[in-house]
């Protein structure tokens, strides 16, 4: 029997996104998000949430530009430091001692150790509760070769990002392979 938890924000498995921004004095910020996901395969579209508190907030909608770093399981300490501090205090890249690098086709900062990155154009916000809905239009993704399956694409299981539990606070890594997409199922095609 399932027991009623009331309304919460519990959608397992969250990503740990990295956003990255440049402030309106060209100082590069990072922030970490895990209400974000694929919103649109066409064109390809990713949203972030944030409060307007937040300092990214207002370089993001400034810039209209963001980069999405996707952390590896060996740099969630870093992912969970950049969400803990603020960039209007804090260093973030030197704290941490990742490395910033200038996005392609957007103006705005990835990190150059995590294994992906989105580069994403600001093209909508939509106001939701206490938060701001980021959607960015993804221009580029860039992969670390050491990643791509045969496809040329990334492999889950040699990105290894790190997942979050939204109402345990709790970091992990990823799951075995169950099954490929769109054929798992056939079992049940009548």
């Amino acid at each position: 029997m399932k027991k009623s938890l009331g309304a919460k924000p519990i959608v397992y498995p969250a990503p740990v996104l990295i956003v990255g921004s440049y402030d309106s004095s060209g100082r590069p910020n990072l922030m970490t998000a895990a209400w974000g996901g694929i919103c649109c395969s066409d064109p390809p579209c990713i949203t972030v949430s944030l409060r307007e508190s937040r300092y990214s907030f207002h370089s993001i909608m400034e810039r209209k530009a963001f980069t999405v770093s996707i952390p590896s399981e060996g740099y969630a300490a870093e992912a969970d430091y950049i969400g803990m501090v603020s960039g209007k205090d804090v260093d973030k890249f030197a704290a941490t001692g990742l490395t910033e690098e200038k996005a392609e086709f957007v103006d705005a900062p990835s990190v150059k150790e995590f294994p992906v990155v989105l580069e994403c154009r600001l093209s909508d916000t939509h106001e939701v509760g206490v938060h701001t809905q980021f959607i960015g239009t993804i221009v580029d993704v860039k992969a670390e070769e050491s990643v791509l399956g045969k496809d040329g694409l990334p492999m889950l299981d040699k990105v290894r990002p790190v997942i979050f539990a939204p109402v345990s606070y709790a970091y992990y890594g990823t799951g075995r392979f169950i099954g490929s997409a769109f054929s798992f199922g056939d079992r049940f095609k009548k």
